[in-house]
């Protein structure tokens, strides 16, 4: 973790919870138990029991009834829910996606780049039946999300954030490097990210970045079933895609990083 102060040192006990925080958010609906969470965050299992007990407490961390398995508490969706309110981008964006997504009838997602990740930050979902499983708070590696994809593409090879193991979701998620490289070169030339069945079987997505700050950090995506993707109803995506876009970056704030 960075120092940006000059003379102000962590504060460990701050930064163990913070681990414990994240390593449970990352398990998602998977609850862990006491020597998987203190192995995760590479702690002696006596000081990660004492935290546990102490986030409990403080509602941040739940336990099940047999007292074996943790998992995030209620104290976390009230953070989360309070970031996503109180994010200016957020707000501007919702109304718009809204439309979008009435409009086409098809789930229209928002979401922000963290690192390698992709977080859901608002997802429309569309009136027909979509087997998409994203929702706001979500992760997902950027490589496999057509939002990831749009706004990895803003970034040059060596600016990007990725581990050295690509992990596919799906069959035909891409995992090797240089493919994945020649597929960002193919999304600026477009404008758009696709991505083919790369995180959810028989969805397509179309991506676009949010030019409100620089590089971008957010995009915005449509999915649909490859049931009822037709020439016609892509071209129509794509140019609604690309009129909501525009709306968003007229109404933007500048985005600070």
């Amino acid at each position: 973790m960075a120092d940006d102060v000059v003379g102000v040192r962590e504060v460990k006990s701050a930064v163990r919870t913070v681990e414990v925080l994240e390593y449970l958010a990352g398990r998602q609906a998977n609850p862990a138990r006491l020597k998987e969470v203190a192995d995760g965050v590479d702690a002696p299992r006596s000081s990660t029991y004492a935290l546990l007990k102490t986030l409990i407490g403080c509602g941040w961390v739940q336990v099940d009834e047999s007292g074996n398995f943790y998992s995030l508490g209620i104290r976390v969706l009230i953070a989360g829910t309070s970031f996503i309110d109180s994010d200016p981008h957020v707000r501007v964006v919702r109304p718009i996606i809204a439309d979008l997504a009435a409009r086409l009838n098809e789930t229209i997602h928002l979401g922000r780049l963290d690192g390698d990740q992709i977080v859901y930050l608002a997802t429309q979902e569309s009136h027909q039946e979509i087997r998409g499983f994203n929702r706001v708070g979500r992760r997902l590696p950027a490589w496999a999300t057509s939002l990831g994809k749009a706004l990895l593409a803003e970034r040059t090879a060596k600016a990007l954030e990725l581990p050295r193991r690509l992990q596919a979701l799906t069959p035909h998620t891409i995992t090797d490097r240089q493919d994945l490289l020649e597929d960002l070169e193919r999304t600026r030339q477009r404008g758009y990210s696709i991505d083919r069945e790369e995180n959810t079987l028989g969805l397509q997505c179309y991506g676009m970045a949010l030019h409100y700050g620089s590089p971008a950090m957010d995009a915005i995506s449509c999915s649909v079933p490859l049931t009822r993707l037709t020439p016609e109803h892509e071209s129509k995506i794509l140019d609604a895609l690309s009129g909501a876009r525009l709306r968003i970056e007229q109404s933007a704030p500048l985005f600070t990083r």
